[in-house]
């Protein structure tokens, strides 16, 4: 059977819920391996909410759906303050991403407190601002940023995340609306253990199976590089 879009394969699925240092409870999902524990854990930070992101949007939608039988990866996907989806919506109001890092600190915590193993992050768009600004935490072994703006993440959070010393891994389309390939390439020079993986004719919504797969496999290829590359049958 081929992997489609619409393909969600077996996988322990639950409902979560995060709790803030600010009071906040934020609404979530885990998806795990069905029978076998995990080797490794994705914390995803989805795109702008007052843009249409959450943490359904489809990129992490397919990994949620794909990554667990496919990779043995769990994967924890939540709403960040005042976002909604189907799941629920998340006490608070968007803050532009400063409140935000009260969300991030909950994801990790939650990981942390659940012996989830080998903790990643990977945000994209507004989430590669928050995972920039507010991941540095010694429980995150590294980052992967899709389609970052680099808006709100500036030049000192980069100079931060150089000093943290963890792996960066950035994907960025050729067509991106706000950062392509050779300007970041610029901008995370200051970064040295960055890698930028300029992705030759995508946009920064990654629309597209073959796109998604792209991001999905590069995503592997980091966090349990013996799964990769992922199949396209099953």
């Amino acid at each position: 059977m081929e992997i489609r879009a619409a393909t969600v394969l077996p996988a322990r699925r639950e409902p979560i819920e995060l709790h803030t240092a600010d009071g906040l409870t934020l609404v979530g999902e885990l998806a795990q391996p069905l029978d076998k524990p995990p080797v490794a854990t994705l914390v995803t930070l989805h795109p702008l909410p007052t843009h249409g992101g959450f943490m359904d949007s489809h990129v992490y939608k397919k990994a949620a759906n794909r990554l667990p039988a496919l990779a043995d990866l769990a994967v924890l996907r939540f709403n960040t303050r005042g976002t909604s989806s189907e799941r629920g919506t998340s006490e608070g109001a968007f803050d532009g991403g400063e409140g935000e890092r009260f969300d991030v600190a909950a994801a990790l915590e939650y990981a942390e407190f659940h012996d989830l193993p080998r903790v990643w992050v990977v945000g994209w768009s507004f989430g590669t601002e928050l995972a920039l600004k507010w991941a540095h935490d010694p429980l995150v072994e590294g980052a992967i940023l899709l389609s970052p703006p680099l808006h709100r993440a500036t030049d000192a959070d980069l100079d931060a995340w150089a000093e943290f010393g963890r792996p960066l891994v950035v994907l960025v389309p050729e067509f991106d609306d706000y950062l392509r390939p050779d300007e970041a390439k610029a901008r995370f020079a200051r970064v040295p253990q960055a890698e930028v993986i300029g992705v030759d004719g995508a946009k920064h919504l990654w629309v597209g199976e073959p796109y998604v797969r792209i991001v999905l496999n590069e995503i592997v290829k980091c966090v349990n590089p013996a799964a990769a590359p992922l199949p396209t049958e099953i």
